[in-house]
Formats: structure tokens, C-alpha cells, sequence
């Protein structure tokens, strides 16, 4: 994950020329066409855009594409449903902030999806929805597979997703992509707690590297989520056509649910903050008791080292040298002084 995403390519362009801003990739784009009423579903992949058309009749059509790397179709979607040039580009520019953005004859909202592979690893995703009188399209980075309930709810009959139009269809998909956040949440707020033991019995510096790892995460996922709470409160008094006053409510909700989101990431993060204190505190501890340590020795050792410097000078007139008792005599007064001085670091705790 780059924090930057390099865009000197579009210097210089007008705006709305197509040009995919991410990583690049050779796989195929997917499209997945969903067409529903209250009575039946339709469910099938399409392999030209192209062939797509604006539904004419009341149902609700969802179109799910799967990669933006393809400028071709792109515009081969802009130019069946009708869809600004600005509103292609910000597509293709997959380092766009989320935001809402009300054109006349479409809503479109842009996401991060955020999930987490098997290695712990935190991966972001942007997502963008159009929102039109009786359709949805969907735009994924990858194609990060979160909406799987939405389409079991559909191929299913199952809620009240299919008795209404499509403007509950894209809650129903910004509801998805925000109760991953929740998930992401929970596994990025175990590893903390588990990183906050392992600083506490026994720091070592990959401690450290895991501690910079989950702010770098955390950052990525504030960066993801903050914004969104401006765009679903727009979205919630937005006064779009398209967007009925009963499904404005669940729109609230899922504010709601953006601004809990919020919350707890900033406690995630005061925690590896305190972790990373925690850490560095530890650390100059240990080598403070060891230096304590280092310090009490040679404080020992300079009165003996004192002594033995004495009867090294080797003078030829030094009474002790020549007498029987000397030499046992000055190991004993070495050992009482090193003796004496534990004892009197013992007892002022220094030890």
C-alpha cells in the first residue's frame, strides 16, 4: 500500500481524460449484471458493456464491475448510462478520497473497502457507486468479494432488498463495505492487545516493527474512513430525486455506524501510541537496571583496585611485603570492604 499514488501522468491533461491511477494489472475486468423485481432475479456475467442498456421499465438493475484498469471500458460505460466525464475520471483515479459528488442525472459516491488477507496484512480497496432513477453500478479496485450477502439477498428473495428501488440497493451495499470496516477493526484491535503483552513481558526490537506496522495500518484506515463521514451525511439530506425519504433513514444509520467507526479508530491509535511508550519505557528501564548493575560493580571494585595499587608500587621499604600474615590480611580487609559496601547498597535498595 503507497500512501501517494504517482499522478505526474495527468499533468498537463484536461480534465476528465481517462488515465487508470493505481497499481497496475493484466487480469480481465468482470461484469456481473443483476436485474431484479419483487417477483424474479436475474443473474448473469456479461462479456461486452456494450450490450448494456438503461432499464426502461421498473425494475432495478445493479451492474457490479470488477477492475477500472481498462480505460475502454470505461467509456463504453459512460457512454450507455450517460455518465459525466469528471465522474469516469474520478473511477479511474484510485487514490480518490471518499466523497459524494450529485450530478443531475446520476448520485456518485466514492468508498474504500477494507479487508484483511490471511497473513494480517491490511488491504484497501476503493470502490465507487453510481446511483441512477432504477440502477446501481459498481465499481471495485479488485473486486473484493464483501457484497456476497447483498447478492444471497437477492438471488434469495429474502428481506425487503428486492420490494424496494435502487436507492436501498446502494444502502444496502454502502451498509456491506461499512460492517467490514467493523471487521477490520476487530482483527487490527486483537493484534494490539496481543502487541501490548508482548511489550509488557518481553520487548524485543520486532516488537518495535510491529508497532510502526499498526500505525502505518491505522493511518491507512483514517485516511479511508474520515472523509466518509461528511459524504453519508450528504448523502442523508441529500435532495436527490432518487433518494426516497424512508431509505434516507437507513442512510442515517449507516452515519451512525461511519462516526462509531471513527471513534474507535482514534482509540486504536492512542493505544499503539501508548504501546509504542510502553515499548521505549521498557526499554529504558532494562538498560537503566542494567547500567545500575554495571555501576555497583565498578563502585566495588575501585576501592579494591585502590588497595592493590598500593602494593603494586613495589618500594623496597614496605613492612607488609616481608611479613607472614600480610598478603591474608589484605584479602580479608578487600573482601570486608567489598562486603561492607553490598551491604550498604542492599540496604539503601540499590539492589
Amino acid at each position: 500500500m503507497k500512501l501517494v499514488q504517482k499522478r505526474s501522468k495527468k499533468t498537463g491533461l484536461s480534465p476528465g481524460t481517462l488515465i487508470h491511477i493505481g497499481e497496475q494489472r493484466a487480469d480481465m475486468v468482470s461484469i456481473t449484471l443483476f436485474t431484479y423485481s419483487g417477483s424474479q432475479c436475474d443473474e448473469r456475467a456479461v462479456v461486452d458493456p456494450n450490450d448494456l442498456r438503461l432499464p426502461v421499465d421498473e425494475t432495478v438493475t445493479w451492474v457490479n464491475i470488477s477492475g477500472v484498469h481498462k480505460v475502454d471500458v470505461l467509456e463504453a460505460f459512460g457512454k450507455q448510462f450517460d455518465l459525466h466525464p469528471l465522474l469516469l475520471e474520478d473511477i479511474a483515479n484510485t487514490d480518490q478520497r471518499p466523497k459524494l459528488d450529485d450530478y443531475e442525472t446520476s448520485v456518485f459516491l466514492v468508498m474504500k473497502m477494507l479487508t484483511m488477507d490471511d497473513r494480517g496484512n491490511l488491504l484497501v480497496e476503493q470502490v465507487s457507486f453510481v446511483l441512477g432513477r432504477n440502477y446501481v453500478l459498481s465499481f471495485q479496485e479488485n473486486g473484493t468479494d464483501v457484497f456476497r450477502p447483498v447478492r444471497d439477498r437477492l438471488r434469495g428473495g429474502k428481506g425487503r432488498l428486492r420490494q424496494h428501488g435502487s436507492d436501498y440497493l446502494l444502502y444496502a451495499l454502502v451498509d456491506a463495505v461499512v460492517d467490514q470496516y467493523f471487521a477490520v477493526l476487530e482483527a487490527l484491535g486483537e493484534q494490539i492487545e496481543s502487541l501490548q503483552e508482548r511489550v509488557t513481558a518481553d520487548p524485543k526490537p520486532d516488537t518495535l516493527k510491529h508497532i510502526h506496522a499498526l500505525k502505518r495500518q491505522l493511518l491507512f484506515v483514517r485516511r479511508a474512513v474520515w472523509p466518509l463521514r461528511e459524504a453519508m451525511s450528504n448523502l442523508s439530506r441529500s435532495e436527490c430525486p432518487f433518494l426516497h425519504e424512508p431509505t434516507k433513514l437507513f442512510f442515517r444509520d449507516v452515519y451512525d455506524h461511519v462516526v462509531h467507526v471513527v471513534d474507535t479508530i482514534e482509540t486504536l491509535r492512542e493505544m499503539v501510541s501508548a504501546s509504542l511508550e510502553m515499548y521505549l519505557s521498557s526499554v529504558s528501564y532494562r538498560l537503566n537496571a542494567v547500567m545500575r548493575v554495571l555501576t555497583v560493580i565498578t563502585t566495588i571494585f575501585m576501592p579494591l583496585s585502590f588497595i592493590a595499587s598500593i602494593y603494586g608500587m613495589n618500594f623496597e621499604h614496605m613492612p607488609e611485603l616481608k611479613w607472614e600474615w600480610g598478603y591474608p590480611l589484605i584479602l580479608g580487609m578487600m573482601g570486608l570492604v567489598a562486603g561492607g559496601m553490598l551491604i550498604g547498597f542492599r540496604q539503601r535498595k540499590w539492589l
